[in-house]
């Protein structure tokens, strides 16, 4: 298999649909092929470029193909979708991604590292079980309210539903009693894994570099320099700090024609996660000028004073991720302008 260039995958659980394309565009092959075969067939083909579509497992696959010596190229689903000709199914989707993998004007994504992999893992079982607790926090005081007993929201309020649901003076009936101390126990036991989950993280950003250097930043905390860490690719691929914001999303969307420029909201094109920490961060320091009554940056108090404070919590955070790329490539800590 010599003559093939090419090899586009398009990705499932057990059945992969390869296609093989010589350097001169000609499509050898477009066959499906179970797991087993599809480790196989990366073993046995030489040295070629092996495109997928940038989605589920496609970072583990390009891990595989790089191990046997090819060049992974992976694809944003977005970005192949208008090379599939007629009626959508695995045959068009491969014939589209080996399409798309030779435009000269293609944006690829990097492979992730097992690693980068797994500090991904530990935030999304932190959002996680933070959302279980939140979810079960809710539901404990929506059963309670039932019956005349009304919290506050967060877990601030547990301590009293705690009390109320041991206090032999409030009416409540001995089964709702029952259920309330199983909604207790499971959120106490989510709330450990949580805070050593947290712990963790501010740990990590003791002894890594790249995490103590974002920690500087005012409104970047642990979690949200984890989240950087985990989902953000190297930021040396950018050339800017403003195509990293634009990367996360940050930046106006454009609706431009005829020589006319129109500029709408954000995009909230790129990594949520990232963009939504970051915008939280802003909100925190944006709370804080406001608390103070000013700040010693004229450019953060003007804005606070001219915006809603959403607007400015969003223009902060556009700000920020420039300063994350600034600080970043050229290996430096914040410094206050």
């Amino acid at each position: 298999m010599s003559e093939i260039s090419i090899l586009a995958i398009d990705l499932a659980k057990n059945s992969f649909q390869v296609c093989g394309v010589r350097a001169d565009g000609v499509v050898v092959f477009n066959r499906s092929v179970s797991r087993p075969r599809l480790y196989q067939l990366l073993a046995e083909q030489d040295g070629c470029i092996v495109a997928m579509e940038a989605c589920a497992t496609s970072h583990h696959w390009g891990r595989v193909a790089q191990s046997y010596g090819h060049e992974t190229r992976l694809i944003p689903a977005n970005y192949v979708k208008p090379f599939v000709k007629r009626q959508k199914n695995d045959h068009a989707d491969a014939e589209a991604i080996a399409e798309a993998a030779v435009r000269p004007s293609m944006r690829f994504v990097a492979v992730k590292s097992a690693e980068k992999q797994g500090r991904a893992v530990a935030f999304r079982t932190h959002q996680c079980f933070v959302r279980q607790r939140t979810q079960l926090i809710n539901s404990l005081r929506g059963h309670l309210a039932e019956f005349g007993i009304v919290a506050a929201k967060g877990p601030a309020s547990l301590k009293l539903l705690e009390k109320v649901l041991v206090d032999p003076a409030v009416d409540l009936p001995d089964r709702v009693r029952e259920m309330g101390a199983f909604y207790l126990q499971q959120i106490g036991r989510l709330t450990a894994v949580i805070e050593q989950l947290a712990e963790d993280l501010e740990s990590a950003t003791k002894t890594d570099e790249e995490l103590r250097r974002l920690c500087t930043v005012p409104g970047i905390g642990p979690v949200t320099a984890g989240a950087i860490a985990a989902f953000a690719p190297d930021l040396q691929m950018f050339d800017c700090g403003r195509n990293f914001a634009a990367w996360l999303g940050l930046v106006p969307r454009q609706r431009s024609t005829g020589g006319k420029t129109r500029l709408g909201s954000v995009s909230k094109m790129g990594q949520c996660d990232i963009r939504k920490l970051l915008i939280i961060g802003a909100m925190s320091v944006i709370r804080w000028v406001v608390r103070k009554g000013g700040s010693a940056n004229r450019w953060l108090a003007s804005l606070v004073a001219r915006k809603p404070r959403m607007v400015a919590a969003v223009a902060l955070a556009n700000k920020m991720a420039r300063m994350i790329w600034a600080m970043t490539t050229k290996g430096e800590d914040y410094r206050m302008a």
